[in-house]
């Protein structure tokens, strides 16, 4: 039998434990994060492959060992080919988005969109990121400028949340917004309904997954149904009015055009190549094959939906501890920044597509940044049919036979800070992914946008968009911490998304 984890504070939670809420009592109380959660259950049995755990009923399966994830990610996708179902097919977008799609669908819908995600139809919305990190400069230039003082604070989580919704804005939907002075637009606002998940969300969350007929009955949903329509709108109405009058612009509404007319095509890409880092997850055979099918309107909303909220909560996640980094760690800041000058001058004040493949350090730290602080702190699948996982232990009897239906559990947090695959892990040394050293990381160990077939094929878009904010930020700013910023880092439980303990304010000043 597969070792199960049961938590132990007192008698009551035991009860709960194992009649409700399955591991998930510590997580539910705000005691700790989810990612602490994982990282915890995956530290306790060290002589362990994987380990057996509940989320309120449902069985899930903790995996430990790198050859099990290339096995579950790689080897035998067809076992684990699904996301385990958190939407039934009458609720929201999110059940016909690309992550809740299943099997041959989900094939077919990732061939559709993988030529709107290579290097070439990145490269040519880059300026548009570096046009809304314009505004933000001149925004916090301003600010300072107001101050009594030669600095300001910045709440950087909610500076990065609105940097990312302006550039998914722009990117994705063809808008022209300034979230950083209009804070309550629209676009902002439903975002932020979508994207920020509270306690209240959380547990929503959870119930949808684990009681899928309550949910369907009493049509329990993220969205309501304002934003929903408005998204609806906002989208078809955008499609229409290009149709009518005949606008390209290169964001993904057109992309998303193409791909409904079935004229969005595969490209010959050399992925290393034209990569945007060392993070770039690379397309499998299943996002390369040539789709005729006809998607509806639904279909096309929910994709925008994804990358919207993907962008909003995701990116900005990923921003606002980068800036906490280079804030609590001045020398590697000095050293960027001087990389940053220097390609500034050396280009002409110029940042482009160019920019981020040529920035050598940049891509160091923001590889390392992903390594501590990965947006999404774990992968999950689906077994599709009975699977013989092996032994769970050296000393075990018997093979294990995972079920068909079970969640598979593959704790990234976990695997990023495990002593035995980075050393000093809790050390943010950028230096782990220089020309030197990188060769070393084992790549089933590093995987902060998934791996295998169901990989994040947003992964190019993300660290342009991360980049980019760096890059101009740190050639204008200097960034410190103020005095409420959490030294050391420990993420607050009282979000599922990723927060520090006491927020994410820092200080900045214009740099020399």
């Amino acid at each position: 039998m597969v070792k199960a984890d049961h938590d132990h504070p007192s008698n009551l939670d035991c009860c709960i434990n194992r009649s409700c809420v399955g591991n998930m009592t510590r997580t539910l109380l705000r005691l700790e994060h989810f990612a602490e959660a994982h990282s915890n259950l995956y530290n306790k049995y060290p002589e362990e492959r994987f380990i057996g755990r509940f989320e309120f009923l449902n069985e899930m399966v903790l995996i430990r060992d790198l050859e099990l994830v290339k096995q579950i990610t790689i080897k035998d996708i067809d076992y684990f080919l699904d996301h385990r179902s958190f939407f039934s097919e009458t609720q929201s977008f999110f059940a016909r988005n690309l992550f809740s799609m299943k099997g041959q669908e989900w094939k077919d819908m990732r061939s559709t969109l993988s030529p709107a995600f290579t290097s070439s139809k990145i490269r040519l919305m880059v300026p548009f990121m570096v046009e809304v990190g314009d505004q933000m400069i001149a925004m916090l230039k301003s600010k300072i400028k107001d101050s009594n003082k030669d600095y300001i604070n910045v709440d950087c989580k909610d500076l990065t949340t609105r940097y990312a919704n302006d550039v998914i804005a722009s990117c994705a939907f063809g808008l022209k917004v300034n979230s950083l002075i209009d804070k309550d637009n629209e676009f902002y606002v439903r975002g932020k309904e979508t994207s920020i998940f509270s306690f209240r969300q959380i547990l929503m969350f959870f119930l949808i997954m684990n009681l899928p007929t309550v949910a369907k009955i009493f049509n329990w949903d993220f969205m309501s149904q304002a934003t929903k329509d408005f998204f609806r709108n906002l989208i078809l109405g955008t499609m229409e009015e290009r149709e009518l009058k005949n606008i390209t612009r290169h964001d993904m509404i057109h992309l998303l055009m193409e791909a409904r007319k079935g004229s969005l095509k595969h490209e010959n890409v050399k992925t290393k190549d034209d990569a945007a880092g060392f993070a770039t997850v690379e397309e499998s055979a299943v996002g390369v094959k040539e789709i005729n099918r006809v998607w509806t309107d639904d279909d096309i909303i929910a994709q925008a939906v994804l990358f919207f909220v993907a962008g909003f909560e995701t990116a900005s996640s990923g921003m606002c501890f980068l800036l906490y980094e280079l804030a609590v760690n001045p020398d590697i800041q000095d050293r960027l920044a001087k990389e940053i000058r220097d390609h500034n001058v050396k280009n002409g004040g110029k940042f482009d597509f160019n920019s981020i493949q040529n920035m050598k350090y940049l891509d160091m730290v923001v590889s390392e940044l992903l390594r501590l602080w990965p947006p999404g702190v774990a992968l999950d699948r689906q077994c599709t049919k009975d699977y013989n996982l092996g032994r769970p232990n050296k000393n075990a009897e018997k093979d294990f036979i995972v079920r068909k239906g079970t969640g598979i559990t593959i704790p990234v947090y976990a695997f990023h800070r495990d002593p035995k695959f980075f050393s000093n892990p809790e050390k943010f040394d950028p230096e782990r992914f220089s020309e030197e050293n990188k060769h070393k990381i084992n790549p089933f160990a590093y995987m902060p946008f998934g791996i295998g077939p169901r990989n994040c094929l947003g992964s190019r878009f993300a660290l342009c968009e991360m980049k980019a904010i760096t890059y101009q930020l740190l050639l204008h700013m200097e960034i410190s911490p103020s005095e409420s910023t959490c030294i050391p880092a420990k993420l607050s439980a009282e979000s599922f998304n990723m927060r520090l303990e006491g927020g994410h304010e820092l200080r900045f000043r214009i740099r020399p």
